[in-house]
């Protein structure tokens, strides 16, 4: 349970309201107001803000300085993503989107000088995206022990044959890091290896851009099939060590999950807001709708579910700041915070009528996305699944579930 102290140590620092302000600032001059333009990719304004936030200071927040980021820990991208994730399109003003951020995480952890001075850092600098590609469209993607994909050694080359889907971002990106069986007699989780491929590579073909609720995405925001056809990389362009693939997935997935919750705090709060401002401006049968129970309680329960998500969130960074994976805590997160993020603005729709349903408000594109939260990264029945199965663990070896 937080006590009064753990929730004290939650709060930003004097230094980092500060530094929440400038982000807030720069988003109400640059972001608000060119959401539009960002929707149709123009990638002049893309090029012209991103510049902008590179000479404020606020560029590449997930990643620290020492990977080309301004970033200071899991805690204080919590807070600033509280601002950055108010918008869908801030994360690439920023230079912090998915998939590249991920990407870049385990580039920095993992990779070798060379693989950083070629990936990491052209990467961070927004020079070049990049793509990953785990998921398979004939296997179930909660399961990567369950992947076709292989890769075999070639002398000093890696071979790799195999079919992927919802490969974000592999539309026009410089590389990817694919997710590859490398030794199929293998325990489960030592059979794959994590392998950078240059996307111009003979035998990589990007077939489609994946339509998804449907919108078949543009730019950096789409949702790739990629087929390797005999694709050659050299050895040395695997990541860590050969079936270390399943470790650095999880090492970069825990900390991908809880980069898309605290996009979520954002989303939510921004999808709050619209929903109490509006409930004051509309009347309905006599009376403004801030005055029915019913916008009330939904109002009420949002205010509850978001703040929960946001002490649950920030804890998480915290323990992960100090070394802990706080697998459990990401996993509650991952599913508690999407349905939350999902019924905020559900009932910001719904207090908004057909208006809600339209582009006049960002709420029908937060919508699309809340609904695929519930599935990426996880679904929400396999994080449920991974949280009460750790519970028992501790109670079958006759000890108890300490809530800290």
């Amino acid at each position: 349970m937080l006590t009064r102290v753990a929730i004290a140590d939650l709060a930003p620092t004097d230094e980092l309201r500060d530094l929440r302000g400038r982000y807030r600032a720069f988003m109400e001059e640059h972001v608000y107001p060119n959401e539009q333009a960002l929707q149709r990719d123009d990638a002049e304004l893309i090029r012209s803000l991103q510049a902008k936030a590179k000479e404020a200071g606020l560029w590449a927040p997930h990643v620290p300085p020492e990977a080309g980021g301004t970033g200071r820990g899991f805690l204080a991208y919590a807070h600033l993503n509280e601002e950055i994730g108010r918008s869908t399109y801030a994360q690439l003003v920023f230079g912090c989107q998915a998939p590249d951020a991920g990407n870049a995480e385990i580039l920095h952890l993992f990779g070798t000088p060379e693989q950083k001075e070629r990936w990491l850092f052209p990467l961070v600098a927004g020079v070049i995206r990049s793509f990953f590609s785990m998921t398979e469209p004939d296997q179930p993607g909660s399961d990567p022990t369950t992947l076709q994909t292989r890769a075999r050694r070639d002398g000093d080359e890696w071979v790799i044959d195999g079919h992927k889907w919802f490969s974000s971002g592999a539309d026009g990106a410089a590389f990817g890091i694919v997710m590859a069986v490398t030794d199929p007699d293998g325990p489960p989780h030592s059979r794959a290896s994590q392998i950078v491929v240059p996307a111009d590579t003979p035998g990589l073909e990007v077939v489609r851009a994946v339509p998804v609720l449907g919108h078949a995405g543009s730019g950096w925001s789409t949702h790739c099939e990629v087929r390797y056809t005999g694709v050659r990389v050299p050895v040395e362009n695997v990541l860590g060590e050969p079936g270390d693939g399943f470790r650095i997935a999880q090492k970069r997935l825990g900390p991908g999950r809880i980069h898309h919750v605290m996009r979520w705090l954002g989303q939510m709060q921004r999808a709050f807001e619209l929903l109490c401002e509006y409930s004051l401006e509309r009347e309905a049968f006599g009376s403004r709708l801030a005055a029915k129970q019913t916008v009330q309680n939904w109002i009420a329960d949002s205010a509850a579910g978001i703040q929960a998500s946001r002490l649950m969130t920030l804890d998480a960074a915290r323990k992960i700041d100090e070394g802990d994976e706080a697998r459990v805590d990401v996993s509650l997160i991952k599913f508690f915070a999407a349905q939350v993020l999902h019924d905020v603005i559900d009932r910001a729709i719904q207090v908004h009528g057909a208006r809600g349903l339209t582009d006049e408000t960002p709420l029908a594109g937060m919508y699309a996305m809340a609904r695929a939260a519930r599935i990426y990264d996880g679904p929400d029945e396999v994080h449920r699944m991974v949280v009460a199965r750790r519970i028992l663990k501790e109670f079958e070896r006759g000890g108890t579930w300490r809530f800290e």
